[in-house]
């Protein structure tokens, strides 16, 4: 293991509707067909739960109000980018992510989506059936959906 501060802190968001579904976006700046669920980094001293919702806001649309939390993760899951990303994001400081998992239900009508803010991360979204996400992601966040799907399974 290496250590943390190697690692940019932050959170992912697994959204669920009320049939089980996983909510999913098509990142903007990846013109692969490859989808991921809500995330970001957590600023220096930010509650985990506050920069949740806030992620969750900033890259949905969905506020607090439009979600029942459900869970979250009982430690932290850790990403690599591939090497030639690692240079690319972040200024290069960091091999990947550290992040805690949330698990939430959208209650609100999922009308409330908009992904349209002033710094879209999003094209479009969909609901996905957890049997199907793992073949939408990126191959390097592959094993981290896994664990989360693990995680959380009682609940999907």
């Amino acid at each position: 293991m290496k250590p943390d501060y190697l690692y940019r802190s932050g959170v992912g968001i697994m959204l669920i509707n009320p049939e089980k579904k996983i909510f999913v976006g098509k990142r903007i700046d990846n013109h692969s067909d490859a989808w991921q669920m809500p995330q970001g980094g957590t600023d220096p001293g930010e509650d985990e739960d506050l920069a949740m919702f806030r992620e969750l806001k900033e890259e949905t649309g969905i506020s607090s109000v439009d979600v029942k939390l459900i869970g979250k993760s009982r430690g932290y899951f850790y990403y690599n980018l591939p090497y030639k990303l690692q240079k690319k994001f972040w200024g290069g400081k960091y091999l990947g992510q550290k992040q805690r998992w949330y698990l939430a239900e959208l209650v609100g009508d999922e009308s409330r989506i908009n992904l349209n803010h002033e710094k879209p991360e999003f094209s479009e979204w969909k609901w996905i059936e957890k049997d199907k996400l793992i073949n939408v992601v990126v191959g390097f966040k592959r094993g981290l959906y896994r664990d989360v799907i693990k995680e959380f399974l009682e609940f999907l």
